[in-house]
């Protein structure tokens, strides 16, 4: 729009690669959230839930979201209470990592309940990781690490004149 009008010659080629190459790296930077489901049953053994359980917390620490699904088979469609303790268990046990994005709900025989990864409880989880971690190290004001530290001299002269 400039007065007078400016034109600009260039290899419309090339142009177009950067053109493409941009749009292929603005492609690659995005996140794709898969929806991982797992199933469980009303009658699960706790050394099942705990490795559904795993797995369901490596899916939300890679960042997908979840759907925990309690399958009922013959009567057990007629106690969805103990479906609905399993789901708030699951959610008790990912509770750190995970926020309920949908709330336990009956649909036909089955139970769902869907988890989403909660990004501010993953990083204040790995802050109070790096935190603990500093706490666990040796403290620096330890036996050897005062070896090779100057002392101030200032400070003992008169205390050892004192002494005289």
């Amino acid at each position: 729009m400039a007065n007078p009008p400016v034109c600009r010659i260039m290899d419309y080629g090339k142009y177009k690669f950067d053109a493409a190459q941009r749009a292929k790296e603005s492609r690659r930077k995005t996140v794709s959230v898969g929806i991982k489901e797992m199933k469980y049953r009303p009658k699960i053994g706790p050394g099942d839930f705990e490795t559904k359980t795993r797995q369901v917390l490596k899916f939300l620490n890679e960042g997908h979201k979840v759907k925990v699904t309690i399958m009922f088979r013959g009567r057990e469609v007629f106690h969805p209470e103990l479906g609905k303790k399993i789901l708030d268990k699951v959610a008790e046990e990912v509770g750190d990592a995970a926020r309920v994005e949908a709330e336990p709900r009956l649909d036909g025989r089955n139970m769902v309940m869907v988890l989403a990864p909660d990004k501010r409880a993953r990083q204040s989880a790995a802050a109070r990781s790096a935190r603990h971690d500093d706490e666990g190290a040796p403290e620096a004001g330890g036996a050897e690490a005062g070896a090779g530290e100057p002392v101030d001299t200032a400070d003992a002269a008169p205390a050892a004149e004192e002494g005289n």
